[in-house]
């Protein structure tokens, strides 16, 4: 399927999401391989099956082999690093944020593409995933980079859209068995 059958998935009651969904995929004003990475990685992050199988085939037509691999990349290293950097900053005891972290997060240093659409695309993954130190982070290399305020709110739009429209589908698949 494609964007356009995702859309039409989306309950009359959601119609807000498929308008949104539209708009910040459709009109939105990212470079192609900036919006398609992160759309990618936040499909990916919603852990939605449907939102996924319907974006993945489109982000890989839009991107670049090297784009898809570090969208998914990045997807994975922020899985694990919105969970350890948010549970050591919830912690109330700060002497974990002294220890080291000793987990491998390679690919950050090294994506395979412009690390500026890396951050942007882990950006928006932690943005799902509600890590305030990592969007702090990213937020923060991301506009030393030069990347302005209305480029990093496209990409925390983009996210939050695709995880209303996961958890939306997802919903309605359940209830569909309940019936």
């Amino acid at each position: 399927m494609s964007l356009d059958a995702l859309k039409s998935a989306i309950p009359d009651y959601a119609k807000d999401l498929k308008l949104n969904l539209g708009s910040v995929i459709g009109n939105s004003e990212l470079p192609a391989q900036q919006l398609w990475g992160t759309v990618l990685a936040t499909a990916i992050a919603a852990r939605s099956p449907i939102v996924l199988r319907e974006l993945a085939p489109e982000a890989k037509a839009n991107l670049s082999p090297e784009a898809y691999t570090a969208a998914k990349a990045a997807a994975a290293v922020m899985a694990m690093n919105n969970v350890f950097y948010r549970t050591r900053h919830l912690l109330s005891d700060h002497e974990y944020g002294a220890l080291r972290a000793g987990l491998r997060m390679n690919v950050i240093g090294n994506p395979g593409v412009d690390k500026t659409d890396f951050e942007l695309w882990s950006f928006a993954v932690s943005a799902i995933n509600g890590c305030g130190m990592c969007l702090d982070s990213h937020e923060q290399v991301l506009r030393k980079a030069g990347v302005g305020r209305e480029v990093i709110q496209e990409a925390f739009k983009i996210a939050s859209v695709v995880q209303a429209v996961g958890s939306a589908l997802e919903a309605e698949a359940v209830l569909a068995e309940l019936e």
